[in-house]
């Protein structure tokens, strides 16, 4: 199963991101059909969308839940991925692993992803097995087993993910102490996996509890796309879903958000790194602020391609670094731009970050040109029409802006809002996020290995 932030964009492989030219702004929509959609709730909370698309015999489901780890209690971490993990345990009616032979034998595919706000469980399916997937979706939103062998299993697994992730890749403990320092004393302070300590002391009723709470109709959106009809899924709906009773809408936790006062930097020794890391992270507007769709705009002229600011002059012409990145991760409640500076053989960290910093200022004091703005918009554009090629991509998408906007039609508009930037816009928000020492600094510099 896949982990959606941590691999948001970080992994080092994607720095050198996607090459797009000669784009020329709205040509990529001309021939845009907006997507149709029907949006329904049943009495105890869930909220279902159709989205029927003829186009391939296939439909696919995506089951969204509210839950993430900035839900969790700050001793209690590593719950929302945890049951990432354990919704494919067993269920009342699917034991323990028949789930994957269930849809593999029916010739489908699933996954599920967690985040710092949400839980995703995707099934895709020949058109005909639609029941298949909204019955296994039933069972485990209202039958899960939350049982010692299942729990038991997860944990082991978890910490195998953990190894596999942090301990054994190169600059692999970044994001756990980037969010440990960005978001310092705050809800956002812990990454996804949680704490090995946490989730190997927990007790099965600590987890049912969890389960009990977020694992509700009320605090879910399930989205099916593609070819059904939508009366006869509505009656799968009714079976399956309409029985299950109404509970309480879940109790959260506090939100936190501590002001981030001054630079905090550390230096990390990396046995498994070849060349030296520079990660730099500010805050950055969150998915609901005025200044987002301006905040995805200037990442994507600081580091869309070669002919980006930082590549054009950190690697190109400078040839300090072999690859340089600026990311912007999208949270609910506040994003994180992350500067990644990766210097070449025999080449001064200290160097790349200055000539980071440079690039930033620069663009915070003099702003961008129009070719910028319009090449940014473009790639916006390409990126606009193709997520949407597949039925399971717009149902993720129905699904994010359903439960973070509760507005599924931003599938159809949403880049307006990006169209709609100016340049301005892109100063400010450069100016507000980056004209400031409250960051996290890291760099990992190669260590001999014992």
């Amino acid at each position: 199963m896949i982990n959606g932030i941590f691999r948001f964009k970080i992994l080092l492989v994607a720095i050198a991101g996607l090459m797009l030219f000669g784009i020329t702004a709205h040509s990529a929509t001309k021939d845009f059909n907006p997507i149709v959609f029907t949006k329904d709730s049943l009495p105890n909370g869930l909220v279902v969308i159709y989205q029927v698309d003829k186009s391939a015999p296939v439909v696919s489901t995506i089951m969204h839940y509210r839950v993430g780890s900035k839900d969790e209690n700050p001793n209690l971490t590593g719950f929302a991925h945890f049951f990432e993990h354990l919704m494919f345990e067993s269920t009342d009616k699917i034991a323990r692993g028949e789930l994957e032979k269930l849809i593999q034998s029916a010739g489908g595919n699933f996954n599920a992803h967690t985040s710092f706000d949400e839980t995703v469980y995707y099934i895709n399916l020949p058109s005909d097995q639609l029941p298949l997937a909204l019955w296994i979706e039933a069972q485990r939103l209202s039958k899960l087993n939350v049982d010692t062998v299942g729990v038991e299993t997860q944990r082991g697994v978890i910490q195998e993910e953990r190894k596999q992730r942090t301990e054994n890749q190169p600059y692999g403990s970044m994001l756990d102490k980037m969010m440990q320092n960005l978001f310092k004393g705050g809800s956002y302070s812990w990454t996804p996996i949680g704490s090995e300590e946490h989730i190997g002391t927990a007790t099965i009723s600590q987890f049912r509890a969890f389960y009990e709470n977020f694992y509700q109709p009320c605090n879910a959106t399930l989205v099916i796309s593609g070819d059904f009809e939508i009366e006869t899924a509505k009656k799968y709906i009714d079976s399956y879903f309409a029985v299950i009773p109404t509970a309480p809408l879940p109790k959260r936790e506090s939100f936190k958000m501590p002001p981030l006062n001054g630079e905090y930097t550390e230096e990390i020794e990396d046995v498994l790194a070849s060349l030296p890391g520079l990660f730099i992270g500010y805050r950055a507007p969150s998915l609901k602020d005025s200044l987002y769709y301006a905040a995805n705009l200037l990442a994507s002229i600081l580091s869309s391609g070669e002919s980006s600011r930082l590549y054009r002059k950190i690697v190109d012409e400078e040839q300090e670094a072999v690859a340089v990145d600026f990311q912007i991760i999208p949270l609910e409640k506040s994003g994180i731009f992350l500067i990644v500076g990766i210097p070449g053989p025999n080449k001064s960290i200290s160097k790349v970050k200055t000539l980071l910093d440079k690039e930033i200022e620069k663009l915070t004091t003099e702003g961008i040109s129009d070719e910028e703005l319009n090449k940014a918009k473009s790639i916006f554009e390409a990126n606009f029409v193709s997520s949407k090629k597949s039925a399971s991509s717009k149902a993720r998408e129905i699904a994010s802006f359903q439960s973070y906007y509760n507005e599924p039609s931003l599938i159809n508009s949403e880049l307006d809002k990006f169209m709609d930037v100016s340049k301005e816009d892109i100063l400010q928000a450069a100016k507000l996020y980056l004209s400031t020492n409250n960051r996290v600094v890291l760099t990992y510099k190669p260590a001999t290995k014992n």
